[in-house]
């Protein structure tokens, strides 16, 4: 064989990969080829198949910090195989060298006489429809896969350069996406491992995971689900910036899910932040700190991209489908509005009120008078201006913590339980109840209170007096409460499921 230098490979398995998709789908291939091949799998990494007529064996050289891949060909020949190149491919598997009968194999030989027999290895047929371009300086190929008929997708990025392979997979928007070999992807497939995807939504006041599994219909089962408050947004109003304080307990809290999500084989991480990094000076500051210390890129989205997404949300978990409907998702920094018809949006905008903002402003994490929460009322009822005058809706639905811990809250739900407070209806005379008995406690006293989550004592005034206002204003007597939100709207677009409990 020629000189042959290893290259660092990334590669991850899925059904769509958002971003990365429109990208190849604007550039020019630079090469299209079809392949049937068939892969000798083993558990583990091992890397050999058959592809046009040559026995092809890879070896895994090294993982860097990064979890980038450095593969060596070692192998390309032609059949029949000796005895030796015979050796070499269950060296290549790490399985036992059968007793060879033959001074040479031909393919039909090598599997029927030594590979069959095995318990320990697959013979896998696999067809590729392979897309190459040239991104960065690296080369990226865009695949549709057929293993044993089950049809899947994987991108892959390679070079000598590991520092190119990591700016293109960047570049791409598949940062979070887990480096998956060839030969694991396959395991996935034919073992049928349901496929499962994280989403991490980085809010001003609390930080929310969602792990899913998508089984076999299409629709998917919740791993893991909660929200861990890190005020990441404490002081941003004041100073403008995000404090090392807030940046160190939310990095902390992220690292902690993105090893979760590895941990419980999530084939993708997405990370996005909402209202305290789309106005923190020092965004880039903060996003370049959770990467490193969490693995992890952070897409910021905007304000209407993250009022659509909560829509999404609720269309699917909530199943309303007909009538007007309006859906708000009240946050730490700001509150996003969507206003549509069934399935079709038509209006949609954020405003930045929050529950952090108006707490620190009027001290509403303390017992507060009723002057003082008059005041408070009234400017929350001002900032919301932009809904005066609207035709009342069909249905309203909130999302966020400060509705779902009121829910709790009014159910005395003792663990939370989120199925519980999905599709649960909160009426105006409950929620002015809770905006009286939370204005006559400070933080401290309200964290006996039977079912809201303590960290959340010191905002809930404040995310209450909004919910209120936002009822008034849009003239209703209720409000369907949604446990699903930005985070399950993500999953639904960016890896083309429906998220179930």
């Amino acid at each position: 064989m020629a000189t042959i230098v290893p290259r660092w490979e990334w590669r991850t398995f899925g059904t769509q990969f958002g971003s990365a998709e429109a990208a190849f789908a604007a550039s020019t291939p630079v090469e299209t080829k079809d392949s049937d091949e068939l892969y000798l799998l083993v558990p583990g990494d091992a890397n050999v198949k058959v592809r046009d007529d040559l026995l092809d064996i890879k070896v895994l050289q090294e993982v860097d910090a990064y979890g980038l891949e450095q593969w060596k060909p070692v192998m390309k020949q032609g059949f029949p195989l000796t005895g030796d190149e015979v050796a070499r491919v269950f060296d290549a598997l790490g399985v036992a060298i059968p007793r060879l009968d033959r001074t040479t194999y031909s393919l039909d030989q090598l599997l029927d006489e030594l590979i069959e027999p095995s318990t320990v290895i697959r013979a896998v047929a696999v067809h590729k429809h392979r897309v190459r371009f040239l991104v960065g300086g690296c080369m990226a190929e865009l695949t549709d896969v057929v293993v044993d008929g089950r049809p899947m997708r994987t991108i892959a990025v390679e070079s000598e350069d590991g520092a190119a392979v990591i700016r293109v997979v960047r570049d791409l928007g598949l940062d979070g996406y887990r480096n998956t070999n060839y030969s694991r992807g396959l395991a996935l497939a034919l073992d049928e491992q349901p496929a499962r995807y994280a989403v991490i939504d980085i809010g001003t006041n609390s930080v929310k995971f969602h792990l899913g599994e998508r089984t076999d219909d299409g629709s998917w089962r919740t791993i893991v689900d909660r929200a861990e408050v890190t005020r990441l947004g404490e002081g941003l109003g004041e100073r403008g910036v995000i404090t090392p304080e807030a940046l160190e307990r939310t990095t902390a809290v992220v690292a902690n899910m993105v090893e979760e999500a590895r941990q419980k084989g999530a084939l993708a991480i997405v990370a996005v932040g909402t209202a305290g990094l789309r106005i923190a000076q020092n965004r880039d500051d903060v996003i370049e700190a959770i990467r490193e210390q969490a693995g992890v890129t952070v897409e910021v989205v905007s304000g209407e991209e993250e009022s659509r997404l909560a829509y999404v949300a609720v269309q699917v978990g909530l199943g309303l489908t007909e009538g007007s409907l309006v859906v708000f998702d009240s946050g730490g920094g700001s509150s996003q509005f969507t206003f549509g018809e069934g399935s079709r949006v038509d209006e949609r905008f954020s405003v930045e009120v929050g529950a952090v903002r108006y707490t620190e402003r009027y001290g509403l994490d303390n017992a507060v008078s009723s002057e003082t929460l008059h005041a408070a009322m009234e400017a929350i009822s001002d900032d919301l201006s932009s809904l005066n005058g609207r035709p009342i809706p069909d249905a309203l639905v909130g999302m966020g913590g400060a509705i779902t811990n009121m829910t709790a809250v009014s159910l005395s739900l003792s663990p939370y339980d989120p199925d519980v407070v999905q599709g649960a209806i909160l009426a105006r005379d409950e929620v002015a109840r809770q905006i009286e008995l939370y204005r006559s406690m400070d933080a401290m006293g309200r964290r006996s209170i039977v079912g809201l989550q303590p960290k959340r004592a010191d905002v809930i005034l404040a995310g209450a007096c909004i919910v209120a206002t936002v009822m008034e204003k849009l003239s209703q007597a209720s409000v369907t409460v949604s446990d699903r939100g930005l985070r399950h709207g993500l999953t639904v677009e960016r890896f083309g499921a429906v998220p179930t409990p």
